[in-house]
């Protein structure tokens, strides 16, 4: 069976990057891990004077919106390093948060899909072919979590 994921008040929500499960990265807490994804697009960069706005956005779709902004200069090196920032924060939430780290360790060896309708990167897009890397990126959580399990 396959698990499908996607909208925070939906089943299995908290597998979303919008859920409201704070992480505390790189010295700073961070409302949710969107917060920190999008922040980590503009280390580095002139642009990085917008991070603690980001860090601070009421909501994690106002953090989505700021860092998505293409007026902005993201850091060079962002398709290589963004799938070890998403892994870090995700990894992070469910070593933080062990009400949902149990939800993560009952889906067993069931795939993940993130079932966005619009990302064929991270999700698995409207016709079910994108790449799911988020749903990748939360079996390997799980599997990390319950190989360093006692």
């Amino acid at each position: 069976m396959t698990i499908y994921f996607y909208k925070v008040d939906e089943p299995y929500g908290c597998f979303s990057n919008f859920s409201p499960h704070r992480i505390h990265l790189d010295g700073k807490d961070w409302a949710t891990v969107e917060h920190y994804y999008q922040a980590q697009k503009l280390v580095d960069t002139e642009d990085e004077e917008i991070i603690p706005v980001i860090r601070a956005a009421k909501t994690p779709e106002e953090a989505a919106f700021l860092g998505r902004d293409r007026a902005r200069l993201i850091r060079v090196d962002w398709d290589q390093v963004k799938p070890q920032v998403m892994y870090l924060a995700v990894l992070t939430k469910f070593l933080t948060h062990l009400d949902i780290q149990a939800i993560l360790l009952s889906t067993g060896d069931q795939s993940i899909v993130e079932n966005s309708p619009t990302d064929y990167y991270w999700g698995c897009g409207v016709e079910k072919t994108g790449q799911n890397q988020l749903g990748k990126i939360l079996m390997s959580v799980r599997e990390k979590i319950r190989l360093n399990s006692p």
